[in-house]
């Protein structure tokens, strides 16, 4: 562990209970505090550019998939998704399907998600709770199909040139295949996964396997992802969603481990991390991802994609990745920046403001008020606006427990983090309308791992995630 680790009494505490309220009384967010519960939830889901599905691959159903299993006298596993639920396929009804998202992949993937969700239900106060999430995204984008709306307006096509794009079918979903979790009876050890690629030649490869000993310690998350010559721009996280509602990028309703949505400032986020290897220098690796929807007006988000705007927040700590921010390229930077003691330092204040601490920030393509200069985020890679506040390691970060130089927490550096997400992500710009209300800042998604974005040549990230919990503060 690195000299920022930490592992505090409680922390011990938590990891080897499973206790559900922190050291104040406080509760976990998560329906599995730490991922120390034996029997696993767990559920893929993949998606195309601009977080649909577009077209299922052949023979391997709707890209949704769980894995939820309950066991007893610490030897027989249960499972509560069966294979052929497993491979659900567009015109298949389901238990509970609406028949208008039967003959649709977008609207059906969404609906076998519910469905995967009721399979796998926890019951739990103060609500049910479902499946920690694996996300992979396919950053290909064919600009002549017309598929991906502009800031949640239908566009026409457009020539390519801008996104990476092999030609037709560069969108496609992964196989997909899966490694029902088994028990080791020997070592005691249950152990299992998703893999597959994005073609025949298995080039572009991603894999999750999950392991851990029957009563001992947290399941351990081992990801893999490789990117091709084809797929160049590929991500594959690990998430907390939310368990109802619209999750971070979607305007569906989602499932998730979140029984609890937490708010800024009022939580914080736990969890181990080793990166083996880092993906080149391409690789926005997200220490922390964190995403919501609310309106410019400060208003919850409701499925209106054309005034719906998803926000995010992430810590990239890849230490190749530079800070576009810069005193010569404020465009990249937020208006201004809020210290720990709520010191506001405008981005025009060269002596003072941190502009290392930033990697980039846009502003949503649909907001009327932005302050000049500025840059809009990709209006096509969300199904509606969205806006990023991207941050490098830096000093500032310090009294949120975020790394705080190049290489905290890289690769060689595995380490135990207790981050202060609500109250760093409390002080954080997002954009509003002139005289509006302030937005409630409600997360409903937090997540760890990597975007490998658009590089020319093959790389591979690896690395592994355990003991991930949101506390309540």
């Amino acid at each position: 562990m690195g000299q920022n680790s930490i592992i505090s009494p409680f922390f011990v505490l938590l990891v080897f209970c499973g206790c559900s309220a922190s050291a104040n009384g406080a509760a976990s967010a998560v329906g599995d505090p730490g991922m120390r519960r034996d029997g696993l939830r767990v559920a893929f889901e993949a998606w195309n550019f601009c977080n649909e599905v577009g077209q299922e691959a052949p023979a391997m159903g709707s890209p949704r998939a769980a894995d939820c299993f309950d066991i007893s006298n610490k030897s027989v596993i249960t499972h509560k998704v069966s294979e052929a639920d497993n491979k659900l396929s567009v015109g298949t009804p389901f238990p509970g399907i609406n028949k208008n998202a039967l003959n649709n992949p977008d609207l059906y993937a969404a609906e076998k998600e519910l469905y995967l969700g009721s399979l796998c239900q926890v019951s739990d106060t103060p609500n049910p709770w479902h499946f920690w999430m694996i996300m992979l995204k396919n950053g290909n984008y064919d600009t002549k199909s017309g598929l991906c709306p502009e800031n949640g307006k239908k566009a026409p096509p457009f020539n390519p040139g801008r996104f990476p794009c092999f030609g037709s079918g560069c969108m496609n979903q992964p196989s997909l295949y899966h490694e029902a979790t088994a028990l080791d009876r020997d070592e005691g050890i249950m152990r299992g996964g998703f893999n597959g690629s994005y073609e025949d030649s298995g080039v572009s490869h991603f894999e999750v396997v999950w392991e851990k000993k029957v009563g001992v310690g947290s399941w351990v998350f081992n990801h893999k992802l490789r990117t091709s010559k084809k797929y160049p721009w590929l991500m594959l996280y690990l998430r907390a969603d939310a368990t109802k509602g619209y999750s971070g990028g979607y305007h569906y309703d989602t499932r998730g481990m979140l029984k609890i949505l937490p708010e800024s400032p009022n939580f914080k986020v736990r969890f181990s991390l080793d990166i083996k290897q880092g993906g080149g220098p391409k690789s926005q690796f997200y220490l922390i991802d964190i995403g919501s929807c609310w309106k410019n007006n400060g208003a919850p988000c409701n499925g209106d994609v054309l005034t719906d705007v998803t926000r995010y927040s992430e810590m990239i700590i890849n230490p190749e990745t530079p800070a576009w921010c810069s005193p010569t390229n404020i465009g990249n930077c937020p208006p201004y920046h809020i210290t720990p003691n709520n010191t506001k330092i405008l981005r025009t204040n060269t002596a003072n403001f941190p502009y290392g601490a930033y990697h980039y920030y846009c502003a949503p393509g649909n907001a009327q008020h932005v302050e000049k200069p500025y840059s809009t985020c990709d209006p096509y890679s969300n199904p509606q606006a969205q806006e990023l506040v991207q941050l490098l390691p830096h000093p500032i970060w310090e009294e949120y427990g975020y790394p705080t130089k190049q290489g905290d927490g890289w690769v060689g550096d595995g380490r135990s983090w207790e981050l202060d997400v609500g109250g760093l992500s409390s002080r954080l710009y997002f954009y509003q309308d002139p005289g509006t209300s302030p937005a409630k800042r409600i997360w409903t998604s937090l997540d760890v791992g990597t975007e490998i974005f658009v590089t020319n040549q093959e790389q591979v990230a690896e690395w592994t995630l355990s003991d991930f919990d949101v506390i309540l503060t």
